[in-house]
C-alpha cells in the first residue's frame, strides 16, 4: 500500500499530513513575505541605475534561500530547532534566543493559517488532486495578503504563475471546463480593468492596482467566469465593511489607499468552500 491509498483509506491520516505540510510550507511563506518586496526593491534600483546610466552598488546575495535566516536586531543566525513551526515560537516565548527581542506574532499565526487551511481543504476535498492545488492556491493567497498589507503590492511573480497554472489544471478539467477559465481569465481581468479607468476618468484618482486585475483574471481561471460576480461582490462587501469600519473605529484618514488584494483573497476562499450554497441560497431569493 503506498502513501496515496492510505490518505485514501484513512481521513485522519489525511488531515495529519495535511497539518504537518502546511506547517513545513507556512514557515517557508514567511520567508517569501518578508524577502520578496526586498528582493523586487533590488531588481528596481539596478534597473533604475541602468536606465539612469550609473553604475549600481555592489549588493550582497539576497534570495529566497541566501543568507540564511536570522535575527534582524542582532543577526543571530537561526538554528534548525529555533525554526520548527509553531513549536520553537512556543519554546522560545515568542523571542530570539540570544537578544531576547520580540519575535513578530505574524510568523506562528501565518504557519497555523497555512496548516488550517490546508486540513479544511484536506477534509472538504478528500486525497485528491484538488486537494493538492487547492492547497498550493491558498498558500499563495496568504503570500499575496500579507504583502498586500504590508506594501500595497500584488508581484506579478506571484499572480501570473498562479493565473497560468489554473488555465493548465484545467486542461484536464480540475475545476471547470478550460473554454469557462480561459473566458474567466480574461473577464475577471477586463472586468476590473474596465472598473479601473471608469473610475480614474470619473474622479482622477486610481480606484485599485493592476495587481487586482491579475489577481481575479487568475482566479477566473481557476474557477471559470461564473465564479466572478459572487467573489467580487464577496471582496466589495467585506471590503466595504474593514474601510467603514477602520474609519470610524480608529479614525484613519480617507485619502490613506486601502489594499484591494486581502478582500479578493478572502472572498475566493469562501467561494470555495461556499460559493455553491451561496450561490443556490442567491438564486432562491430571487425566484
Amino acid at each position: 500500500m503506498n502513501l496515496l491509498d492510505i490518505l485514501q483509506a484513512s481521513t485522519p491520516v489525511l488531515l495529519v499530513f495535511a497539518g504537518i505540510a502546511g506547517l513545513i510550507f507556512g514557515s517557508f511563506l514567511n520567508v517569501v513575505i518578508h524577502r520578496l518586496p526586498i528582493m523586487m526593491q533590488g531588481v528596481w534600483a539596478r534597473e533604475t541605475a541602468q536606465m539612469e546610466g550609473r553604475e549600481s552598488s555592489p549588493s550582497e546575495t539576497f534570495n529566497l534561500m541566501q543568507p540564511a535566516s536570522h535575527c534582524p536586531h542582532c543577526n543571530h543566525v537561526i538554528r534548525a530547532w529555533e525554526n520548527i513551526p509553531l513549536l520553537s515560537y512556543l519554546i522560545l516565548r515568542g523571542r530570539c534566543s540570544q537578544c531576547k527581542a520580540s519575535i513578530a506574532v505574524r510568523y506562528p499565526l501565518l504557519e497555523a493559517a497555512a496548516s488550517l487551511l490546508a486540513v479544511a481543504v484536506a477534509w472538504h476535498f478528500g486525497a485528491s488532486a484538488q486537494t493538492l492545488f487547492l492547497m498550493a492556491f491558498f498558500w499563495v493567497l496568504l503570500v499575496l495578503t500579507a504583502i498586500d498589507i504590508d506594501h500595497q503590492l500584488l508581484p506579478d511573480s506571484l499572480t501570473l504563475p498562479l493565473l497560468w497554472a489554473g488555465l493548465l489544471i484545467n486542461i484536464n478539467h480540475a475545476f471547470v471546463p478550460l473554454e469557462d477559465a480561459v473566458i474567466g481569465a480574461a473577464a475577471g481581468y477586463l472586468s476590473l480593468w474596465c472598473l479601473y479607468w471608469t473610475f480614474k476618468l470619473l474622479t482622477g484618482k486610481d480606484g485599485m492596482g493592476y495587481g487586482d486585475f491579475k489577481l481575479f483574471a487568475a482566479f477566473g481561471a481557476w474557477f471559470g467566469w461564473a465564479s466572478l460576480p459572487l467573489i467580487i461582490m464577496l471582496a466589495a462587501i467585506v471590503g466595504a465593511i474593514i474601510g467603514v469600519s477602520a474609519i470610524v473605529v480608529h479614525g484613519r484618514d480617507r485619502q490613506l489607499p486601502i489594499p484591494f488584494g486581502p478582500y479578493l483573497c478572502g472572498a475566493a476562499l469562501v467561494y470555495v468552500f461556499w460559493g455553491e450554497t451561496l450561490s443556490q441560497w442567491y438564486l432562491g431569493t430571487l425566484v
